[in-house]
C-alpha cells in the first residue's frame, strides 16, 4: 500500500516575531539539509528514512491570507496536513473565524488555535465551532518541545487518516465490484432458470404433439383398415343395386305386375326406394370420406408419416389441415376467410410451422368477445420470404401488455386456462426457421400476427 506523506503546515498569525520562532523550531538549519535530501532520494530514487522527512512551514499574517494559501494549495493538489492559528489577529478575522473559514475549503486540516489570551475558554472555541476530532488549543507562550510534538502528531494524523479514507474507497470499491458480480451472477441464473423454464415448456409441447402424432397412426391404423374395406363393399353394394334394379326394371317390362304384385310394390315403396336408397349410399360414401378426411388432417398436422427433418411443405396445405384440426374451437365463435396468394414450397419443420398456426387461430378464437367474429389468414410472398397472417376482430391486447406476450408462462387468460407457452413456443419456432413474428393491435378492434419466413433455409439445423 502506498503511504501518503504529507508535512506542509500553515501558520496564521499577525505576528512576525512568532513565524520567525516557528520557523527556528519546525525549520531548523539542519531541516534544510533534510529537504535537499529528500529532494535528492526524489531524482535519484534513493529511500529516504521517514524520520528524516522535513516539515514545510508556509506564513500567512490574516486569516484572508491564509485562505487564500490553502485554497491555492488545493487547486495544485498541495494540501496543508495542519495549521497554527493565532486566536486574535487584528484589524481582520480573529482565530475562530478563520479556522471556520478554513474548513469551508478544506475539512480534513488539522489545526491549533494559538491564544495568550484567558478571556477566551475552550468551550467557547469548542461551542462555535464544534470539532474536537480536528482542532487542539495551544497556550502562548508555548514550549518548542510541544510545538514540534503537535506538528509530528497531527501531520501524521491527516497520513492515517488520509490513508484510512483511501482504504475505505479502495474497500467501497470492492464492494461494488463484487455486487455487480453477484448481480451479474444473479441475472445469470435468472436467466438460466427461465431458459429451462422455456426448454420445459417445450419438451411438455414436444411430448403433446408426439402423443398426438401416435394418435394420429393409431387412429390411421385402425379407422383406415375398416374404412378400407367398406369402400370396398360400398362399390360391390353399388354393384349389387344396379343389378337388382335392372332385374325389377326386367321383370316389370316382362310382365305386367299382378294385384298381388302391385300391392306389394305398394308396401313398400319401391318407387321411392329406386330414389333413396342410391342418395343413402351416396350420403354414406360422403361420411366415410371424411372421416378419412379427419384422419388425413391429423396425419398432415403432426407429420406421423414423415422424418422431422427439413423438407419442402406446401403452407396452405399445412393451413388446411390445422384449421380442420381446430374446427371445433372456432366454429362457434369466429367465420374463418382465406386470402390465400400464390405460394412456393417452403423448407421447413412442418409439423413446428403447423403448430405456430393452430397457437395463432386458437389465441384468435378466444379473442373473440360475445359477438361472433372473424379470422382472415393471408399468405403471400415478398423477395425470398414467405409470410402468412391470423387477424381478427377481438379484443385487442393492451399496450402495457404488448412488450410482454411471447415471454414464457405469461398470459393474461384465468388460472388454469392457459399455460402461457403457446405464443413464446411460436417465437422459439420462428426464430429457429430464421424468420420474424410481428404483431399489430387495437383494443377493441382486433389483433394481426404475420409469420415471415425464408423460402430456403441456408443452415437447416433439426
Amino acid at each position: 500500500m502506498n503511504t501518503l506523506h504529507n508535512r506542509r503546515i500553515l501558520l496564521v498569525d499577525d505576528m512576525p516575531t512568532i513565524h520567525e520562532d516557528f520557523r527556528k523550531i519546525l525549520v531548523p538549519p539542519s531541516a534544510a539539509k533534510g529537504a535537499l535530501d529528500a529532494a535528492k532520494a526524489a531524482l535519484f530514487g534513493d529511500e529516504l528514512r521517514p524520520g528524516e522527512r522535513p516539515f514545510e512551514l508556509d506564513s500567512a499574517y490574516q486569516g484572508q491570507e491564509g485562505l487564500a494559501k490553502v485554497v491555492e494549495s488545493l487547486r495544485v493538489d498541495q494540501p496543508y496536513a495542519m495549521a497554527f492559528v493565532d486566536m486574535r489577529m487584528p484589524p481582520g478575522w480573529d482565530g475562530v473565524e478563520t479556522v471556520e473559514r478554513l474548513w469551508q475549503a478544506d475539512p480534513r486540516l488539522q489545526i491549533v488555535i494559538c491564544t495568550a489570551y484567558s478571556d477566551t475558554s475552550w468551550e467557547e472555541v469548542l461551542e462555535r465551532l464544534d470539532a474536537r476530532d480536528r482542532l487542539l488549543i495551544l497556550k502562548k507562550p508555548f514550549d518548542n518541545i510541544e510545538v514540534r510534538q503537535l506538528a509530528g502528531a497531527l501531520t501524521a494524523k491527516w497520513e492515517m487518516t488520509q490513508q484510512a479514507a483511501l482504504q475505505i474507497d479502495s474497500l467501497e470499491e470492492a464492494v461494488e465490484e463484487r455486487t455487480r458480480r453477484l448481480t451479474q451472477a444473479n441475472e445469470a441464473l435468472h436467466a438460466e432458470i427461465a431458459e429451462r423454464k422455456h426448454l420445459e415448456g417445450q419438451l411438455i409441447q414436444s411430448e403433446k404433439l408426439a402423443s398426438i402424432g401416435q394418435l394420429a397412426a393409431g387412429v390411421a391404423h385402425e379407422i383406415n383398415n375398416p374404412i378400407g374395406y367398406i369402400f370396398s363393399n360400398f362399390s360391390t353394394l353399388d354393384g349389387y343395386l344396379a343389378d337388382l334394379f335392372a332385374v325389377i326394371a326386367a321383370h316389370e317390362a316382362a310382365a305386367p305386375a299382378t294385384a298381388d304384385i302391385a300391392a306389394l310394390h305398394e308396401r313398400v315403396g319401391l318407387d321411392y326406394l329406386k330414389e333413396d336408397v342410391p342418395a343413402l349410399m351416396q350420403e354414406s360414401r360422403e361420411g366415410i370420406v371424411r372421416v378419412r378426411q379427419i384422419v388425413q388432417d391429423l396425419k398432415d398436422f403432426s407429420r406421423v408419416d414423415a422424418s422431422q427433418d427439413w423438407q419442402r411443405a406446401d403452407l396452405h396445405q399445412g393451413i388446411e389441415s390445422t384449421l380442420n384440426i381446430v374446427a371445433s374451437e372456432v366454429r362457434y365463435k369466429a367465420d374463418v376467410v382465406r386470402d390465400f396468394g400464390q405460394l412456393p414450397e417452403v423448407e421447413c419443420l412442418p409439423s413446428q410451422i403447423n403448430q405456430v398456426v393452430m397457437n395463432l387461430v386458437v389465441n384468435a378464437a378466444h379473442a373473440m368477445g360475445p359477438a361472433r367474429g372473424v379470422i382472415t389468414i393471408r399468405t403471400g410472398a415478398e423477395g425470398a420470404m414467405v409470410w402468412f397472417s391470423v387477424e381478427d376482430t377481438g379484443s385487442g391486447i393492451p399496450p402495457e401488455v404488448l412488450p410482454r406476450i411471447f415471454d414464457p408462462f405469461f398470459t393474461t387468460k384465468p388460472v388454469g386456462q392457459g399455460t402461457g407457452l403457446g405464443l413464446s413456443l411460436s417465437y422459439g419456432i420462428v426464430q429457429k426457421h430464421h424468420g420474424r413474428i410481428e404483431v399489430k393491435s387495437e383494443l377493441g378492434k382486433g389483433t394481426t400476427f404475420r409469420v415471415s419466413l425464408p423460402m430456403q433455409q441456408a443452415t437447416a439445423v433439426a
